[in-house]
């Protein structure tokens, strides 16, 4: 019985905490150093007993040993199946008993720590946090249990088109690189993995060299401070150095992985546009007018809604760390997917050569600037945007500047964006299907 009321407890609160900040941009950030020296960006909110605390560590899955391919990914897994003197259930139960929250998760580019609690529970749920990222236990019994369910996961991906096609393309785009090949591993590779490996990628990664953070809700600077101290005073200098750029290789053309499956799944993309480029605020805007995500979109006006090719067709800018590429995807059936294809390389190929209209960029300044605050809408969501915009190296003004950074892109500068940025010979399509009348090309 008692857990379950501190479960509801905990679920209350984390509801309310969505609602504790206002749904706009309008919030004041500050700086936090502790006595130690650790950065934060902190959201000072004292309207609920409640706090959301976001860790980054830059290098993610890329820092894999050669050979040890998935290593990050499953030590990730493991963080929260014990530490110190206590086994996985102990670690739950006192979790439970505490009503917070942590997670856990690795990408590319970074491992995150997602940690919600009370006010009342800050110093032992803070205590525990310090347990688990400096004394994990990785257990063999849970070792080869999280294993089991990172192969079963794999093994999933192998029947999943989607992810075939991800897999295909970042091969295709990257080679040897760590960004070629999945960060989970794969099946060989997570299987022969040990306990070893798993130390060896925790002392990788968890260094104050590649550390960010921000925290918002009931929680001042100074206590902030003592709390950064108390947390990660502790963790190394320096983690393992991170790899170098991916050179983006993959040609224009068509790559078709055959899948027997009565709809085609296509990825496609070229080299992109880093976040710190310029031009990345036109090219942003861009987008949205190419393939950003509305209806309003010129793929989604052509493929979808003229020639219903697809229910659905993206594109985007993925500026990632070491490589930045822009992408798309849709599905279609295998009979249509030569014909949207076509449709796609055809706009591409316009965006570049004519532009845009003065109205579609007022559409899209329109769009983008009144969604912005939205995305603010509660602690947590608030937090994690904070702790981005440092890896970003965006300045602290940034939310209060960047709808004034949308709105000062003019029609020559975005159309001389396009004219730069896309690059219709470089498209490249991996399809995974058997697509009627489409073939492999290579530009």
């Amino acid at each position: 019985m008692r857990l379950t009321v501190i479960k509801t407890a905990l679920f209350f609160w984390a509801g309310i905490a969505a609602l504790a900040l206002p749904a706009q941009a309008e919030i004041k950030i500050e700086e936090v150093t502790s006595p130690g020296g650790i950065t934060a960006w902190l959201v000072e909110d004292h309207s609920i007993p409640f706090t959301a605390l976001e860790l980054r560590f830059r290098g993610g899955t890329s820092l894999d040993a050669p050979g040890k391919r998935g290593a990050t990914y499953l030590m990730a897994g493991l963080l929260e199946e014990g530490s110190g003197e206590m086994r996985a259930q102990d670690y739950t139960r006192a979790v439970e008993n505490l009503a917070a929250s942590f997670g856990y998760d690795a990408d590319r580019d970074s491992l995150s720590i997602s940690a919600r609690f009370l006010s009342e529970n800050r110093d032992a749920a803070i205590t525990l946090l310090q347990q688990t990222l400096q004394q994990p236990r990785f257990d063999q019994d849970a070792l080869d249990r999280v294993r089991a369910q990172v192969l079963a996961g794999l093994r999933s991906d192998l029947k999943d088109p989607n992810k075939i096609a991800s897999q295909a393309f970042a091969a295709l785009a990257y080679g040897d690189h760590p960004y070629g090949s999945s960060g989970k591993g794969s099946i060989e590779s997570v299987s022969e993995l040990t306990r070893q490996d798993i130390f060896a990628a925790h002392d990788a990664i968890f260094a104050k060299d590649r550390l960010y953070v921000s925290a918002v809700g009931d929680i001042t600077p100074e206590d902030l401070g003592l709390l950064l101290d108390q947390l990660l005073g502790d963790l190394p200098a320096a983690g393992a150095a991170l790899p170098g750029p991916a050179e983006v290789t993959i040609p224009g053309g068509v790559s078709i992985v055959d899948y027997d499956t009565p709809q085609s799944v296509a990825l496609f993309g070229h080299q992109g546009i880093e976040r710190d480029d310029p031009r990345f605020f036109a090219a942003y805007i861009m987008n949205q007018i190419l393939g950003g995500g509305s209806f309003d979109s010129r793929l989604m006006k052509e493929v979808r809604a003229k020639r219903g090719l697809t229910y659905g067709v993206y594109s985007y800018l993925v500026p990632q760390d070491l490589a930045a590429t822009y992408m798309g995807q849709l599905g279609s059936a295998n009979s249509k997917m030569a014909e949207a294809v076509e449709v796609i390389q055809a706009e591409w190929q316009g965006l570049a050569s004519d532009g845009v209209t003065e109205k579609e960029l007022q559409d899209a300044k329109t769009y983008l600037t009144g969604a912005y605050p939205l995305r603010f809408d509660g602690n947590g969501q608030i937090a994690s945007i904070l702790v981005g915009m440092q890896m970003d190296d965006l300045p602290i003004d940034y939310v209060q500047t960047r709808n004034d950074k949308i709105n000062a892109v003019t029609l020559e500068e975005i159309n001389r964006v396009a004219a730069e940025v896309l690059r219709p010979q470089e498209l490249h399509f991996v399809v995974v299907g058997r697509p009627v009348g489409l073939a492999e090309t290579i530009n």
